[in-house]
């Protein structure tokens, strides 16, 4: 049976204007698990995410991380950002991206050992980087940059990885290898993914939260219209799985603010 690892319990969270995001937040993750996270915009995804990582402080509640049942103080966390903050200009190379995810084992000359540097050298290749090595990233598109930052975000072997929106920077050519990667990253990394794509969501994760001021946890995909109508939004949505790519369909409905 799988482990818990992140216990969520009665979770409050918000800010200085908005000090009601998020209300009575329960949620269970567990090793290995891959939980999509869908809801509308401003219904608190990014907002439950920064509260896991520590970046805002709840006013309610309280976050657990777990180890063979035991709690500890933190856990080692992959991120990746809806919006990348790196500063394009700044003249540092892909590897040297990549590298900046580790914990340096030096402190003299170089930081990093060679079996670091050997380690960042196979995750570069693993996000389809190897011919960028050593190209700054001032070079790279938005989708490339993307997934130097995933790579950064995996390169230490994290216990969890948290992406939020990954896919907005991501370029198609790269898309379809990406869930494929993520595949391969969840056999020993348990994933957190908020996206607004309802259906690629649903087509490649093991289980859905719909976070929307609240949080309404759904065991597996098998998900009906009725659930995600209720707890997503006043939006009728039906989900059409089409090739390789599921789209979101939304159904006949009238004074929906999302379609003005």
């Amino acid at each position: 049976m799988a482990e818990k690892i992140i216990q969520i319990s009665d979770l409050n969270v918000g800010y200085d204007d908005k000090p009601h995001i998020l209300t009575g937040v329960c949620l269970d993750v567990y090793e290995n698990d891959f939980l999509g996270i869908i809801g509308p915009n401003g219904g608190g995804k990014t907002t439950l995410l920064k509260a896991i990582l520590g970046l805002i402080k709840p006013s309610a509640g309280k976050i657990s991380f777990l180890h063979k049942g035991v709690v500890i103080e933190n856990m080692n966390i992959g991120y990746l950002p809806q919006l990348n903050q790196i500063d394009k200009k700044f003249p540092i190379s892909v590897l040297d991206v990549v590298l900046s995810g580790l914990r340096p084992k030096r402190k003299l000359i170089s930081k990093y050992t060679s079996d670091q540097k050997d380690k960042a050298t196979e995750i570069v290749a693993q996000v389809g980087l190897s011919k960028y090595l050593n190209t700054s990233i001032g070079s790279l598109s938005g989708g490339q940059l993307q997934r130097a930052l995933l790579g950064r975000a995996i390169v230490d072997s994290p216990d969890l990885l948290i992406l939020d929106e990954p896919n907005s920077y991501v370029d198609k050519r790269f898309e379809s290898d990406f869930y494929k990667l993520l595949t391969v990253i969840n056999q020993n990394t348990a994933i957190i993914l908020v996206s607004h794509d309802i259906g690629t969501t649903i087509s490649q994760v093991k289980n859905i939260a719909c976070v929307n001021g609240g949080l309404h946890y759904h065991a597996g995909t098998d998900i009906s219209k009725e659930w995600m109508q209720k707890h997503y939004s006043s939006c009728p949505i039906e989900i059409l799985a089409h090739g390789d790519f599921p789209h979101r369909v939304l159904g006949n409905h009238d004074n929906c603010d999302c379609c003005k």
